[in-house]
């Protein structure tokens, strides 16, 4: 059964320095909060894994927190590039960040291969690239029954996945619906888990197109009313497009940035 904690009981227990972190959430559900508490507690050297990086990891890593990312697109959707991003890879400000580079299905076939408990997964991608030369977790491969030609891609199996969800039950099921990127399988490949939820609740009613995590792929539940802030949970908040672009300027600055963090993530409970 899933243990109910705060969210900073839930960090200081589930996330150390040097961990991959997953925090996964396509456009929706993307788990602010747990973000600003790994700022706060000052997590330093972690492996950040996601789809699609935006202003989340754009913040983690200003902050520091990062020596590595493993990624398949970056930036502020609908506004630009991430600032704090550029300059840790093109000046190695705060630290220097390494990066490693896949396509959408090359990242959701590698959290699939992980949860399903397999060392890779194949796919028809990465022709025409030269990621295979440059990324050791790329491989070309031919299938043994047909000659073709394929790519294969080691698993990703996170030492801990954090995401944001609309409901859990007091047992640790964990209940999301909506824009769904792949929150369930980053949860079932990792290590650890760790779930932000809009509100827990006695049952888990139906809801249509809804996904369901059992009370075991869970380890910390963590009751945080807006939780994905800027980002949306339906049914609940809804995205804040201001914010986004407001931080292409905020972003851009280095002490305008510290400036914000201090201000809206350090000097927050």
């Amino acid at each position: 059964m899933a243990v109910t904690a705060t969210l900073a009981e839930a960090v200081e227990a589930g996330i150390g320095d040097g961990d991959s972190l997953a925090m996964e959430g396509f456009t929706h559900l993307i788990p602010h909060a747990a973000a600003h508490e790994v700022i706060r507690q000052g997590r330093r050297d972690l492996t950040l894994i996601r789809m699609t990086p935006d202003v989340i990891y754009d913040q983690l890593i200003g902050a520091g927190c990062a020596s590595k990312l493993v990624f398949s697109w970056g930036g502020n959707p609908g506004v630009g590039s991430l600032h704090r991003l550029r300059d840790a890879v093109e000046h190695d400000w705060p630290t220097p960040l390494a990066i490693e580079e896949h396509s959408h299905a090359g990242m959701v076939n590698r959290y699939v291969a992980g949860a399903s408990g397999l060392p890779f997964a194949v796919l028809r991608g990465y022709s025409g690239t030269d990621l295979a030369e440059v990324t050791d977790s790329i491989a070309p491969l031919t299938c043994p029954f047909t000659g073709e030609r394929l790519t294969a891609v080691s698993a990703l199996n996170p030492d801990v996945t954090v995401i944001h969800a609309q409901r859990a039950d007091r047992a640790g099921n964990v209940q999301l619906w909506g824009i769904i990127g792949a929150q369930k399988e980053a949860a079932l490949a990792a290590k650890r888990t760790i779930v932000t939820v809009e509100e827990v609740v006695d049952e888990l009613p139906p809801h249509p197109g809804s996904i369901l995590l059992p009370h075991w792929v869970v380890d910390w539940v963590c009751e945080v009313p807006g939780g994905a802030a800027p980002s949306y949970a339906a049914g609940y908040t809804e995205r804040e497009n201001d914010f986004y672009q407001a931080w292409d300027a905020i972003s851009r600055d280095r002490v305008a940035f510290a400036e914000w963090i201090d201000a809206n993530v350090k000097g927050q409970p």
